[in-house]
């Protein structure tokens, strides 16, 4: 988010997703002073984006009505949902100038290069950043009281842990207890 210029106090942010990269990307956009809207697939997430999380506001993305409400209104937009997705939708809702960040790993990007090229759009994509960004982000976190909301399991649950993760039932990203889980 930082390397995309996304640090900008009353700008707006979309977070697509809402699982273990997408609820950091909300803690991090209101810790920079965005406006921060989730688009979900899931209604059963909106209590938690906006009463747990402090996501401004939240959007069913199925629902053609809020999505069309909202065209042109983003900043930026970040992207966190690994299935496969259609991504006309969000280019649509960026404003001109606008940047899309890709961290999921759906298995194919399409849209039309209308979509990007009609405002002057910017696409890309990040797994992850070097030490020195990683350093920074833990100092940023640290700084700011941000902490990744977890659900800690020891080995022997691991099995369990992946049937509960397929069926999308994890808040929000499962950590394996491994020194208690061998005493």
């Amino acid at each position: 988010m930082i390397r995309h210029n996304m640090k900008q106090p009353g700008k707006s942010l979309g977070v697509v997703g809402l699982g273990g990269l997408g609820h950091m990307a909300v803690l991090f956009g209101k810790a920079f002073g965005l406006k921060v809207t989730v688009f979900s697939t899931s209604i059963s997430k909106k209590d938690e984006a906006l009463n747990v999380l402090g996501a401004d506001n939240f959007v069913l993305s199925s629902d053609e009505q809020q999505m069309k409400g909202l065209s042109k209104s983003l900043d930026f937009i970040v992207d966190t949902a690994s299935g496969d997705h259609s991504f006309e939708p969000y280019m649509w809702l960026l404003k001109t100038f606008g940047v899309y960040v890709l961290v999921g790993f759906p298995t194919e990007i399409k849209f039309s290069p209308a979509s990007l090229s009609l405002g002057m759009k910017t696409f890309a994509g990040s797994i992850s950043g070097g030490t020195k960004s990683i350093q920074e982000m833990l100092e940023f976190c640290a700084a700011h009281k941000i902490y990744p909301k977890v659900e800690v399991v020891p080995i022997q649950y691991a099995n369990e842990a992946i049937e509960r993760l397929i069926k999308r039932d994890v808040k929000y990203r499962f950590v394996i207890d491994i020194e208690n889980s061998l005493k």
